[in-house]
This record gives C-alpha cells, structure tokens and sequence, in this order.
C-alpha cells in the first residue's frame, strides 16, 4: 500500500518538475515515508511485516531541534505543517511514533533543495548594488578633479 501511494506522488508530479523532497525511515517493525510539499508534509506510516497502514498512532516528528506533533488524516496518513519544512539544506529528522505502550524513534534526514530562481546569497543584489555606488562615487571623484584641474590651468 505505501509502495503504491509512493507511485501515485510519483504520477501526480508533472513531467519534468523536480522530484518532492522526502524522507524514508525504517525500524524493526515500522516504515514511514514523509512527502514535503511546501510547508507540509505527508506521513505515510505502515508496519513491514505486511504493509498494512498504522492508523491509530501518536507521530511527533522532530524537525531541526523542534518537536511538532502531526495530525491523523482521514486517508490513514498524518500531516504535519510548520515553516521550518520550507527552509532548504539537510535536517535531520526523527519520527517518535507511540502506538498503545509502544514506542519507537526512526531517524533519518531530509534534504530539501533551494526553490528554483532563488539566489545562493541573499545578499547577492545588495553587494551588486554597492559596487555600483562605488564605482559612481569613484567616477564622480575623478571628473571633479580634472575639472579642477583644467580650471587651474585656466
């Protein structure tokens, strides 16, 4: 079942569009698959012994140092929605899945790409800008002086 809804992302994604960043995380006995789209990610968590989903667990994922709690959907799946999934770079992530009295921690690490069209350096267009400042002031100082010049020899 989740190799299936792994497919069906797959086929949602238009041709050509760069693949959503994502998280696979086995234990003993569990598997879970995060999807990021934007600012949220999709859980998809099921047990390896016959892949049947886990609908009745408590997920908390621990995201950059932070713990958020995900919601159960009505599809089987949970959600989780915080800003932090739209920063790019790898984090390392951990899903804390309580089920009854059982407990178990998955880690793993999700690396999200810089969106398309976003500088490398934030303040790329800054320092663009202050060069050209600079070379006007320089500019402007060298036309003064040589108008002061011919204005002595004048």
């Amino acid at each position: 079942m989740l190799a299936a809804a792994s497919s069906a992302w797959a086929a949602d994604a238009p041709a050509g569009a760069p693949a959503l960043p994502r998280v696979e995380v086995r234990s003993a006995d569990l598997w879970a698959v995060g999807v990021v789209h934007d600012d949220k990610m999709s859980i998809h968590l099921s047990r390896l012994i016959d892949n049947a989903p886990v609908r009745d667990a408590a997920i908390t994922v621990v995201l950059r140092g932070t713990a958020h709690s995900a919601t159960a959907e009505t599809d089987g799946s949970y959600s989780l929605q915080t800003k932090d999934l739209t920063l790019p770079g790898a984090a390392a992530v951990e899903f804390q899945v309580s089920q009854g009295a059982a407990r178990e921690s998955l880690k793993g690490t999700l690396d999200i790409a810089r969106a398309a069209g976003q500088p490398d350096d934030k303040n790329s267009a800054r320092q663009l800008w202050w060069w050209v400042l600079n070379f006007a002031v320089c500019f402007g100082v060298l036309w003064l002086i040589s108008r002061r010049r011919k204005a002595a020899q004048t």
